[in-house]
């Protein structure tokens, strides 16, 4: 079901926040993970990025190299959460951490203590069952401080995905103010994906797997005609549900209006760098190679590939010749990496070593690794990424605080933060 009333642009744009922003952040206690000492740094001579997603980066501060990552470490700020999969921050002024349980509660994370009472439970209506369903994404409003809605990406009891809204009130969130945006009937189930993020447009993107199973049976992530194994991007402020914006790829036809990118196999978190607008995509890989997709600026009706690739390797045919794919800026091979990447941050935050530097994870392996872009993109050189730490965590999930700062959660019930 999609409802899509019309044209409009996004509202409520967001104004990109400068590197190392001076607000608040969560205060932390003092138990570590372990740290290992950076790894030689991989460039990955077969990845570059795409000619298309190319453009001059800002005047921003911005290292050359990957950091000495032993003079830094993971801390944790809060334990004792059950399946934490997401970790947002809304924009309101109070630092509090928003975690997302998979089984279907949010809890509150203030100064380092998690609240006793749930912000919301909806476990009544959330189908959980094996490790790629349940409660996935949330997303608070941009204007949250005047418009308190949240919204959420949910597998139901079904084995479906919804993507609905929901209203807050401080602490709490009323259940009953459930408003569904839109279904997606899910074949098989893995691959849900789950991600939801607003974009510097004051859109909201959703991300979707393919439907699961092995290999896209269903061929769907080349189907424009399809929802899953893309990235949606929707105006929630207008319409009844929502509207599709302007600058949609398919709004004229040949695919299904909500579409903004495609070819993506299960995308495990995805972000905006909040200083230039470009996205990173994680998306997990088949039997071999796990990725990291890069659009500079954003730009719509970009496939990278699936399932004519896994990664930058052919995987299933022969792609058409007039068929543009944007290739992955790095990937790892599960002999090496683990079996499953998970999506992080540009880092934006107080520590001068990693400004510029995109980190993300493994789930089964507990690598993560630092990525960065050419400081001229013109130029061929390849992205650095490399190991920065052997965590031993089962990593679900990034996240970043109003400051800049980043963290992530491990399945076993902790969320940790990078600090000097």
């Amino acid at each position: 079901m999609a409802i899509g009333l019309g044209l409009a642009a996004c509202t409520g744009l967001r104004t990109p926040i400068p590197a190392a922003s001076e607000s608040a952040a969560t205060k932390t206690s003092g138990a570590t993970l372990p740290t290992a000492a950076p790894s030689p740094i991989l460039p990955l001579e077969t990845a570059r990025a795409s000619a298309t997603a190319l453009a001059a980066l800002p005047d921003l501060v911005q290292v050359v190299a990957l950091p000495d990552a032993a003079a830094f470490k993971w801390v944790a700020v809060a334990t004792g959460l059950a399946l934490p999969n997401d970790i947002q921050f809304p924009d309101d002024g109070t630092a509090r951490m928003f975690v997302v349980e998979q089984p279907g509660r949010i809890r509150i994370v203030e100064n380092g203590q998690v609240l006793p009472t749930a912000f919301l439970d909806i476990t009544d209506r959330v189908g959980s069952g094996g490790t790629e369903r349940g409660l996935l994404g949330l997303a608070f409003h941009p204007d949250y401080k005047d418009k308190p809605y949240f919204y959420l990406n949910y597998t139901d009891l079904n084995g479906n995905t919804v993507i609905a809204r929901f209203r807050a009130n401080a602490d709490a969130a009323d259940p009953a103010s459930e408003m569904d945006l839109l279904k997606v009937d899910q074949p098989f189930p893995n691959h849900n994906g789950g991600e939801m993020t607003f974009g510097p447009d004051g859109c909201l993107y959703v991300g979707l797997g393919d439907g699961g199973s092995q290999g896209d049976p269903h061929g769907n992530g080349q189907n424009t005609n399809v929802l899953l194994g893309k990235i949606l991007r929707l105006d929630v402020d207008a319409g009844e549900r929502y509207r599709i914006p302007t600058g949609n790829p398919f709004v004229g036809g040949g695919g299904k209006p909500e579409i903004w990118a495609y070819g993506l196999r299960n995308p495990w978190r995805f972000s905006f760098d909040r200083s230039t607008g470009d996205l990173y995509v994680a998306d997990v890989g088949q039997d071999l190679w796990e990725e990291v997709d890069f659009a500079a600026g954003n730009p719509p009706d970009l496939n990278y590939g699936w399932n004519y690739y896994e990664g930058s390797h052919p995987y299933n045919g022969i792609a058409p010749l007039d068929l543009i794919i944007t290739m992955p800026v790095t990937e790892y091979s599960h002999q090496v990496g683990g079996c499953a990447i998970v999506g992080g941050y540009i880092y934006r935050g107080q520590m001068p070593e990693w400004q510029g530097v995109y980190l993300y994870g493994d789930f089964c392996s507990g690598k993560v690794w630092g990525l960065l872009r050419p400081a001229d993109p013109s130029a061929t050189t390849t992205w650095q990424s490399g190991v920065l730490y052997e965590t031993g965590a089962s990593i679900t999930t990034f996240g970043q605080d109003p400051a800049g700062e980043l963290y992530f959660a491990d399945r076993g019930g902790t969320v940790y933060r990078l600090q000097k």
